[in-house]
Parts: structure tokens; sequence; C-alpha cells
């Protein structure tokens, strides 16, 4: 087994969805950083706002699909707003996600 690529796991964060708005995280913007030391992987990822009620399941459900990656047997999730989440960060596919549901 070659090295396992932190491309190859956002790909897999892209089944999960944000609760509130319908779109998977990676598209959504939230998640800022992958690095993968051994067979862990930990993600550096924001919220659309602090206090987010449905922080737990967001954490739960991208550690799950981390480890659906081969290699991937341990994954931890890096809180950070810094840089606080906007708009902005929604990717060019988002927008097009976001516009088909109406939200744009």
């Amino acid at each position: 087994m070659g090295a396992i690529d932190a491309v190859k796991v956002r790909e897999f964060l892209k089944t999960v969805e944000d609760p509130e708005f319908e779109i998977d995280i990676v598209n959504l913007g939230l998640v800022y950083d992958i690095k993968i030391e051994g067979n862990k992987a930990t993600i550096l990822m924001t919220l659309t706002s602090m206090g987010c009620p449905t922080a737990p399941l967001i954490e739960d459900r991208v550690k799950k699909a981390a480890k659906l990656v081969e290699g991937i047997d341990e994954a931890e999730v890096e809180w950070t707003f810094d840089p606080p989440w906007g708009p902005e960060f929604i990717t060019d596919e988002g927008r097009d996600i976001l516009e088909a549901l109406g939200y744009l």
C-alpha cells in the first residue's frame, strides 16, 4: 500500500453533510486542512457559527468517514474559528449545490 493521500480523505469527507445546509462540509468550506501521520488523519475544520449544536454530530461523522479510507485507523477533528467561516469559503461546486437547493 502506498502513502495515504489527504486528497483521498477529503473525497471521503464529501459524504458528510452539514445538517443545516444539506451540503457536504468540504464544498461548504468547513474543512481547512488534513494532515496524515502514519495511520492517523487529523482534520482541521470550522463550523458556520460558534456554538453550533450539531458540532458533536458532525465530528462523529467526520471521524467515521475518514476511517473509511484504507490505511486510516484513527481520526481526530481539531476545531478552529481562525479564520472564521464565511460564504467566501464555499467552493464553486458548493455554490451550484446551494443555488439548486434555493439558498442562493
